[in-house]
């Protein structure tokens, strides 16, 4: 029987990457939406097209009835839980923090840093040993802005990926006799569709240029260390934070 892994926002850019390569992998993957079934459904046809097994969830991980929720129908349609990857993330229009609204801020917050909290706590209730569960695997994903701290740019959002830098080092040390690993990714200029949501679609593509290694990178060159944390063969790496940013 394949293991079961659920991954927030699973059905675009990095998070589809991880849920596609997961499945490929044997997983069978739990792929949460907030709004958009269309592409949850895609990710799910494409897997099953390929023999996996997966299913759509859909769910607002800033709302808690919500996340419990997305965790008990992964696990009635799949079975229990071993992986848990945490990947739904906003972020804003470019923007000096003077500029910047409450409201704006409280969405950043709300999604990045509660919704991250409250899909860690679920996974912690499940994956426990001493709470009956089989151990797995937390993947978080951060962001390269946690260190760099995106000035003029969005530091709510990077503010937001340092608080899951935390949350790794932290949650590692409490789940570890719990046979539960946590690990988080830094992602540094992936080609995805969240520089078009904070206004700059090209941005990856002309910043990539100044990396070490010359060019953005991929949502499935992320996934391929996402779905390694998950798996058994990084069996003794925990509270750890790996950079895949082109040497950004």
């Amino acid at each position: 029987m394949s293991k079961v892994v659920l991954i927030t926002g699973g059905s675009r850019g990095i998070g589809r990457a991880i849920s596609v390569l997961a499945a490929r992998q044997g997983w069978s993957v739990g792929v949460n939406y907030r709004e958009d079934v269309h592409a949850a459904d895609e990710v799910v046809q494409a897997i099953a097209g390929t023999g996996g097994r997966a299913v759509a969830l859909k769910g607002d991980v800033a709302v808690e009835a919500d996340v419990v929720g997305m965790f008990e129908a992964a696990t009635r349609a799949l079975g229990p839980l071993s992986g848990v990857v945490a990947n739904a993330g906003v972020v804003a229009p470019a923007a000096r923090l003077a500029d910047m609204s409450a409201e704006r801020m409280r969405r950043v917050f709300e999604i990045n840093v509660l919704g991250a909290y409250l899909t860690a706590r679920e996974a912690a209730r499940r994956m426990s040993e001493s709470m009956g569960g089989a151990g797995g695997s937390i993947v978080l994903i951060s962001s390269a802005a946690a260190r760099l701290g995106s000035p003029n740019l969005y530091v709510d959002y990077a503010g937001s990926k340092g608080a899951i830098d935390t949350l790794t080092r932290g949650l590692s040390k409490e789940l570890g006799p719990e046979g539960v690993r946590v690990n988080a990714i830094r992602p540094g200029l992936i080609e995805t569709g969240i520089h078009a949501s904070g206004g700059e679609p090209d941005r990856a593509r002309s910043l990539g240029r100044a990396t070490p290694l010359g060019r953005p990178g991929t949502p499935e060159e992320v996934a391929e260390a996402a779905v390694w944390l998950l798996s058994d063969t990084a069996s003794y790496v925990t509270g750890g934070i790996l950079d895949v940013t082109g040497g950004r």
